[in-house]
């Protein structure tokens, strides 16, 4: 039986065998990841260039767009070239790296999503105090913490998955190398690790959850004691992109981890695999563009500031 150590490289599911679909898959693909790029690139240079925004709020939605970026950085690329290239192959070494940064990314995003929901619970529940308790450095030893904690999480969870030996198969039904497919590669029973790796997953997933949602049940009861119409939707609208960013994450992670495992290729897990690596980072910017006034207002002085000294 070989162990793990004899596997120098795996292969990736392509979108499909024919050449002309292989080039609109790259196409398609170099599209969005483009997107994802200007959109989050956009953001975070007009928080950075307007003095107005440098606040808890948008120096967590900054570290926010950091992760976008880093996490489809992680898996569109070598995607698009393998198409490009006609071929599925990545290497031992790069799937690994892969595994761990695509599992940094989307743990530090839930967790900065939970950050996020106690700056709004702080700045709605107890105005008075949001400067004092929210300050320069409680952000930045928040989000230190959430980053540093992922990262030990995410190599916990790797290494894991990687001390199991591979002889079953080197074909991933996946477009990247993730945990849930690489277990099903296993030569060994990789039952207890599977059943390990998704269970504390979702042990802290929950724990996020119920975090997130014990924080907006107050802030509702918070804002629903305003007696202002105007001020009751100033509150909510600050939250509504928060809770819907919340909401796209959570979904589709569910939906990637507690779907029916196959051990044969299936165009559902491709689609998963879109809708969990490629929409949250597309969408987030989105989001928070559409539903932020103070995000347009920057955005339009970014603009204008950029069409003037080009002019």
């Amino acid at each position: 039986m070989s162990n793990g150590s004899t596997v120098t490289e795996f292969l990736l599911r392509g979108f499909s065998d024919v050449r002309e679909l292989q080039i609109l898959h790259f196409v398609v693909f170099l599209m969005l990841y483009l997107a994802v790029l200007v959109g989050n690139l956009l953001i975070i240079s007009a928080i950075a260039l307007d003095r107005h925004l440098h606040t808890p709020m948008f120096f967590f939605l900054v570290n926010l767009s950091v992760i976008d970026l880093g996490s489809i950085s992680v898996t569109i690329p070598k995607s698009m070239a393998n198409s490009l290239l006609n071929t599925s192959l990545i290497s031992y070494p790069a799937c690994v790296m892969q595994v761990f940064l695509f599992f940094v990314f989307t743990s530090a995003d839930l967790a900065l999503l939970t950050i996020m929901a106690y700056d709004r619970y702080v700045a709605i529940c107890h105005p008075l105090h949001y400067e004092r308790v929210m300050n320069r450095g409680a952000c930045v030893r928040m989000a230190g913490s959430a980053w540093i904690t992922c990262i030990v999480f995410s190599a916990l969870n790797t290494g894991n998955t990687f001390r199991l030996p591979f002889c079953q198969s080197k074909i991933l039904n996946q477009f990247f190398c993730e945990i849930p497919q690489l277990l099903k590669l296993a030569c060994s029973d990789s039952y207890l690790s599977e059943v390990g790796v998704i269970g504390f997953g979702l042990f802290l997933t929950f724990n996020c959850f119920v975090y997130i949602l014990v924080s907006y049940v107050q802030i509702f009861k918070a804002v629903l004691r305003i007696p202002s119409k105007q001020g009751r939707h100033k509150a909510f609208s600050t939250c509504l992109p928060h809770l819907t960013v919340v909401s796209l994450l959570l979904s589709t992670g569910f939906f990637e981890y507690l779907k029916p495992t196959s051990s044969s290729a299936t165009n559902l897990d491709l689609t998963v695999g879109v809708l969990y690596a490629v929409l949250p980072p597309m969408l987030n910017p989105v989001i928070y563009s559409i539903r932020n006034k103070e995000i347009k207002v920057a955005l339009r002085k970014l603009l204008v500031w950029s069409l003037f000294t080009k002019n």
